[in-house]
Parts: structure tokens; C-alpha cells; sequence
């Protein structure tokens, strides 16, 4: 437990032990009662929300990337394209995606989430089956810039969203859970595009149509079908008790995960300008922008990276697989661990320097059983790198807005790292040996190290400063809507 959940939870147990005078928050009236709500709320959110987060994720970077898959398959000679044209079809999706990243987030709480995140979906499937109906390459530009458009704002509503459930001590592993599908997608793609290449010609459509129009319907399904199932807030939760939903706000609020009142998480341009000047936000908006060329280039280009290394068809789409589920298991672990000892940043270095090591083996060896092995360092770096620092920034943000801005800025700079990776493996670094782009992931991983502690240094000082404040003052004599700022935040490490 890190030191602002003990802050919090040392004077919320206080408050718990009196539970006769929390009847309007509805924790019961004794420590059992409270025990026992906190093994059934969490179980109950774990089955109803996060299956649906993590299928959202997980479908939409498989409807995302799978035009990697779709590429091994035949898209590229199918329509005529260079790797120049392929590199452009990619860093199309990005412009749109990464324009709506800021509204839809602050627009979340407003218009409701279980109205935007099941449209994105819905919508995204629909453009995503569309790809496999296309003839040309301006056909597959308009696909993808839509496809980027309707899925912008899905990544940073969803972690969005998980705060408004969970407390800042629980947030990450639900952050890996979703995440790892991200992996999960990577070990799915393979193997589904390789089943759905099975039906090369039927209808009149190549095997990579038929991977784009398959992939996308059951998106489209799934979307119609959330519209009934995602719940707005703890408030709206149908499957949880009145007590129930009352103990859910009562932990956030104790936690510092949501606002005493609610009108101290209403919008504010003050709070979206304070998240703007933030510097923690700004040296973690550094390790995004590298996590995400790093995360992005290994995506878009894992199917065509393994098909370089004597792989081909089928048998590329299948050894594309491995990396990817071993990343999945590991993505569960390290979050566990993190989430027990609350050391995000520290988790975020420790895969950093897996990155290091898997693109040290790839650039410096040429052996291409060796380079297949540097994958597994690589792709679990980079993918379990990512839920850590995500956390990290959510935990250290508040209130609403200013978590709301500082999450969608930095997936802006994750996905402005993903344009550099599709043009570094794309054009200006030509396979198999992927010379500069490789360099420069190492140096990139390297670099995420040296911010990263950078930035656990500011807000160790920052901690320490934090505890001088409270032992010159009482809460009460500290000015009102501080967010993160007040000395009774403790910020995560």
C-alpha cells in the first residue's frame, strides 16, 4: 500500500469503525459487514465491467493491427501498394485518432460512457469490415482515417472509466488486465488470420478481405450488445445492492479516487490548464511517446518482422503467436506484483531494460533463431511496461478533469510515437534487419529508463516536501480544490 492510500484509508478507518454514523453511505454497521463488502463489490465489478473493457481493447487492436496480418496474407500485392503507400495506409489512422483523443475524454463523463465507449465500437466495426470491401488504395486510405476517427478515444475512456470503479491501490491490475488483451490480440490475430485465410476466394473476396470483414462484424455485434450491459457509474451498476453501490462511492471517496462533492469534478478549464503545467505529466508524456513507437512498431509490424526471419504464409501468421501469449502471462504477474508493493515506476524501469536487452539481441546478432527470441524480450517490455505507466499517471492526478487531461495528453503522445514507428519499420528502415529503426528502439528504451527516473526522483522530492507541509498545518487550513497538489496526496512511485 503505497503512502496516500494509507493516508486516506488511516482516516477513512476511523470513519468505518463508527459505521452507525455512515447510514446514508450504506457500509453496513460493522467491521464484518464491511469485510465482507469488500470481498463481494470488487468480485462483482471483475465479472461485469472489466470483461467488457478488456473485450473492447482487445478488439480494437485487433481491428487496429490486423492489417498486419492482412498483409502477410496478400493485402499489399492484392492491391497494388508500396511499402512507401502501405506506411502512409497506417499513419493515415493516426491524425483523427490522435484529434479526438482530448474531447472524448473530457466529453466522457458528460455525455456517459455507456453511451460512448459501446458507439466507438459499434462504429469502428462497421469501418473495419469495410476494409475488406475496398479495391484500391484510396479506398483504404478513407477506411483508415474513419477507423481512427470512431476508436480515438476508446484507450484513454477506458482507463477513464476503471477510476470512476475502482480505487488508485486496485487500478492497476485492471489496467493490465484490459491491456494484456493488447497482447492476447497479438497472439489471437495470428492465429485467427491464419483459420480465416482458409477461406481464400469464397464469395469472390481474398483471405485478407475475408480477415477484415469477419474481424469487424463480430465487433459491430459485440457493440450493439454493450449498449445493454456497460453501466454509466457505481450509482447506475444494476448488479450491485444499494449497499453495495454506497460502499463502491464511499471507498473511491476515501481513496482520493473521486471528489468529496461532485461539482469539485465538474469541468474546468482551470483544471485542464493546472494538468497542462504539471511537470510529472510532461516527463511521463516522454516515456509515451517512446513506450508508444516502441508498443505501435511492434504491432503493425511483429507478422511481417517474423515473416522475415524465414517464416512464410500460415507458418509466419502461427510463430507470430508465441511473444505475444507468453507477454500475456507475464502482463498479469508483474501487475499483481505492482499493484502489492505500489512501485509503478520502478516496474516501468525493469521492462525498459527488458526492451534494451531484446533489441540489443536483434540488432547485434543475425541469427534468425536467435532474433525470434529477442522478440519475447522485446514485445513483453514493451507490453508490460505500458499498463504500469499508465497507472502511475492516473494514480497521480486528480481531480476528474485534470486526470481527464492528463490521460488524454499522454495517449497523444503515444500516439504520436506510433506515426515515427510506422515510418522507422515501414520505409527508412528496410527489412529484414530493420537496422536504424532497431537502434533507435534501444536507444528509445533506454531513454524511457532515464525518464522514468527522472520522474520518480520529482515526486519523491515532491512527497517529501508534501510531509513537511502537513506537519507545519492541519488539513483544514489548506485551501480547497488542490486535486493532487495537496499535501495530503501522496503521489505513487
Amino acid at each position: 500500500m503505497d503512502e496516500a492510500e494509507g493516508l486516506h484509508n488511516s482516516s477513512a478507518s476511523h470513519d468505518i469503525k463508527d459505521l452507525g454514523e455512515l447510514k446514508s453511505a450504506g457500509e453496513g454497521s460493522s467491521q464484518a459487514d464491511r469485510a465482507a463488502l469488500e470481498g463481494i463489490v470488487w468480485r462483482k465489478l471483475d465479472r461485469w465491467i472489466l470483461p467488457l473493457c478488456t473485450s473492447f481493447f482487445l478488439l480494437a487492436f485487433l481491428d487496429r493491427t490486423n492489417i498486419g496480418n492482412a498483409r502477410v496474407a496478400g493485402l499489399q500485392t492484392s492491391l497494388a501498394i508500396s511499402n512507401y503507400q502501405y506506411t502512409v495506409a497506417l499513419t493515415v489512422t493516426y491524425a483523427p485518432y490522435i484529434a479526438v483523443e482530448l474531447p472524448s475524454t473530457l466529453l466522457l463523463k458528460y455525455v456517459g460512457p455507456n453511451i460512448m465507449l459501446p458507439a466507438m465500437v459499434t462504429l469502428w466495426g462497421v469501418v473495419s469490415a469495410s476494409q475488406g470491401l475496398v479495391h484500391n488504395y484510396s479506398g483504404l486510405l478513407v477506411c483508415r482515417f474513419f477507423l481512427g476517427l470512431v476508436e480515438g478515444g476508446l484507450f484513454p475512456g477506458i482507463v477513464l472509466y476503471l477510476s470512476y470503479f475502482y480505487p488508485r491501490k486496485k487500478l492497476q491490475i485492471r489496467i493490465a488486465a484490459f491491456y494484456a488483451s493488447s497482447s492476447l490480440s497479438g497472439a489471437f490475430s495470428g492465429l485467427l488470420a491464419a483459420a480465416i485465410d482458409q477461406i481464400n476466394g469464397q464469395g469472390g473476396k481474398p483471405g485478407w478481405a475475408w480477415i477484415f470483414i469477419l474481424e469487424g462484424i463480430f465487433s459491430f455485434v459485440f457493440g450493439v450488445i454493450s449498449f445493454f450491459l456497460l453501466p454509466r457509474s457505481p450509482e447506475t451498476a444494476r448488479f450491485l445492492t444499494e449497499e453495495e453501490r454506497a460502499y463502491v462511492i464511499f471507498t473511491l471517496k476515501h481513496a482520493g479516487s473521486v471528489s468529496e462533492e461532485e461539482s469539485k469534478d465538474s469541468f474546468s478549464w482551470k483544471e485542464v490548464v493546472r494538468a497542462v503545467k504539471s511537470l510529472h505529466i510532461w516527463l511521463l508524456g516522454v516515456v509515451f511517446f517512446l513506450s508508444g513507437a516502441i508498443v505501435f512498431g511492434l504491432a503493425y509490424f511483429e507478422p511481417t518482422i517474423v515473416a522475415g526471419l524465414g517464416y512464410s504464409g500460415n507458418h509466419a501468421q502461427l510463430m507470430s503467436v508465441p511473444p505475444f501469449a507468453i507477454t500475456f502471462v507475464v502482463s498479469f504477474i508483474s501487475a499483481i506484483l505492482s499493484d502489492r508493493y505500489q512501485c509503478r515506476g520502478y516496474t516501468v524501469i525493469f521492462f525498459s531494460l527488458l526492451q534494451v536487452i531484446g533489441f540489443t539481441m536483434f540488432y547485434g546478432i543475425t541469427s534468425n533463431h536467435v532474433r525470434y527470441g529477442s522478440l519475447f524480450f522485446s514485445i513483453t517490455g514493451a507490453y508490460c511496461a505500458a499498463p504500469a505507466l499508465i497507472t502511475w499517471l492516473a494514480n497521480n492526478s486528480a481531480p476528474h478533469v485534470r486526470r481527464a487531461t492528463a490521460v488524454a495528453v499522454s495517449f497523444i503522445m503515444t500516439q504520436v510515437g506510433g506515426v515515427l514507428s510506422t515510418w522507422l519499420l515501414g520505409s527508412l528502415s528496410p527489412a529484414p534487419n530493420y537496422t536504424s529503426a532497431t537502434i533507435t528502439f534501444i536507444v528509445m528504451s533506454v531513454c524511457m529508463v532515464v525518464f522514468s527516473v527522472a520522474n520518480l526522483a520529482y515526486l519523491w522530492r515532491e512527497n517529501r516536501l508534501k510531509a513537511e507541509r502537513r506537519g507545519r498545518m492541519g488539513k483544514e487550513d489548506e485551501p480547497e480544490g488542490l486535486g493532487d497538489r495537496s499535501a495530503w496526496f501522496v503521489y505513487s512511485l
